[in-house]
């Protein structure tokens, strides 16, 4: 587990570390290294000018040797060279499953969430009006949830850096507990001339490293936000679109890799995520273009989830919720329903936009292949309750109550059958 917080002490003034241990059991002391950034690590304004503010220091210490589903306590402590120390009030979190193991495991999914005001008070810019709603839901619910994804566009802060405190203080009772695992989105990394796929100007110049600095994702290069994580029964690959995907890139190799690698008997629900919609979307400004999907999104990739059997693909970035049939290169393979059971036939893409900013309108041509859509502030529940058996659920932020859901069940041989193109093509001769 990695725990990260920020403080005001450089490791000049104090050694940074976490007390840990089983509850009820003795604890021992992990180190955590520090980091920081300048406003010259800023690629432009407003975040290297109206909006800088000093980010203090960020400290990450690697809880190793966890023993699965077990319960640990743990808190912050800073120890000055005078010899006292500080500590922070003592927090709680459960241990993952171990890869594999068959018992129930509950994954909250959404995205393009950022922050408000509690009390009402005006911000500049404000237009994340359910971000509030989807946080207090997801703290109601806590004790149901054993690992959240914010698959981009975290807290909209657009270079204004004191509005990732007021970002990171929302999540705080979440993110304490459970693991709260973060993909980039355009508003974290994009801008002209860094290396963005995108030349536009929606991270206010933060340019990423407000991201990649403050949340730890298990990535081999954190400038390269995709990264895969297995969870019990589930494989997660988490794509970076702000960086190139297509066929060729490094980013497509490490996709494939991720999907193909996933052990289906031991951890049968293949779980594709990504910011921008790669799949299918209804959202208006896709259906202007003409494409449904981000431009040169899926050409290349849907080959990958076919062959490789991802069961569902989530998205934000178009803020609302929608769900589509199982569905390959535009066609409803299946019909869309509320219950699949059998061989698996094609992915279910799913957008997830909905965590909080202002919401995206659908465009009005209604597609064969779009089932639900949703003009509202939600989140989706993933449920494994085995390994034959997962369940997705769309819950509104403003009461919590569940409005789509459909269930998988399958057995494991299930997954060796071919559907189409997901098996090399033969003929009599070969």
């Amino acid at each position: 587990m990695a725990v990260t917080w920020t403080s005001g002490y450089s490791t000049e003034e104090a050694v940074p570390f976490v007390e840990w241990g089983e509850l009820e059991g003795p604890q021992i002391r992990s180190a955590a290294g520090t980091l920081t950034f300048s406003r010259a690590h800023m690629c432009d304004s407003p975040a290297r000018t109206v909006g800088w503010r000093d980010p203090g220091f960020i400290h990450t210490s690697f809880l190793k040797d966890l023993w699965p589903n077990l319960l640990y306590t743990y808190k912050l402590g800073h120890r000055l060279y005078n010899g006292s120390y500080i500590w922070s009030q003592s927090y709680t979190f459960r241990a993952s499953p171990y890869p594999g193991q068959d018992s129930l495991q509950r994954v909250v999914i959404f995205g393009d969430m950022g922050k408000a005001e509690a009390d009402g008070s005006n911000e500049y810019n404000n237009y994340q009006p359910g971000s509030l709603n989807t946080t207090y839901q997801l703290i109601k619910d806590l004790k149901n949830i054993d690992i959240v994804f914010h698959i981009g566009d975290l807290s909209y802060a657009n270079g204004y850096l004191s509005q990732w405190d007021q970002f990171t203080a929302q999540v705080e009772p979440i993110a304490s507990t459970v693991p709260y695992m973060v993909g980039s989105g355009n508003h974290e990394r994009d801008w002209p001339g860094t290396g963005s796929f995108y030349a536009n100007m929606d991270s206010g110049g933060e340019c990423g490293v407000l991201a990649e600095t403050m949340f730890y994702v298990p990535a081999e290069n954190r400038q390269k936000f995709w990264y895969k994580t297995d969870f019990g029964m589930f494989r997660f690959c988490i794509a970076d679109t702000e960086h190139d995907w297509r066929p060729g890139t490094e980013q497509y190799k490490f996709i494939e890799h991720c999907l193909s690698t996933a052990d289906r008997e031991k951890q049968p629900w293949l779980i594709f995520l990504a910011h921008r919609v790669l799949g299918y979307s209804s959202g208006e400004f896709y259906g202007i273009e003409g494409t449904f999907e981000e431009p040169m999104g899926r050409d290349g990739l849907q080959e990958l989830w076919q062959k490789h059997k991802v069961d569902i693909a989530l998205y934000g970035h178009v803020h609302n919720y929608e769900r589509t049939c199982p569905i390959y290169q535009s066609t409803c393979v299946r019909e869309a329903a509320h219950h699949y059971t059998g061989p698996f036939e094609a992915t279910t893409h799913v957008v997830v936009g909905g965590g909080g900013s202002s919401l995206a309108k659908f465009a009005p041509l209604r597609t064969r292949w779009s089932y639900y859509q949703d003009y509202d502030f939600g989140f989706v529940k993933l449920t494994a309750f085995n390994q034959s058996t997962l369940l997705l659920e769309y819950k509104k932020s403003r009461d919590g109550l569940v409005y789509d859901y459909f269930t998988i069940t399958r057995d494991y041989r299930d997954i060796l059958d071919c559907a189409v193109d997901s098996c090399s093509r033969t003929s009599m001769s070969s």
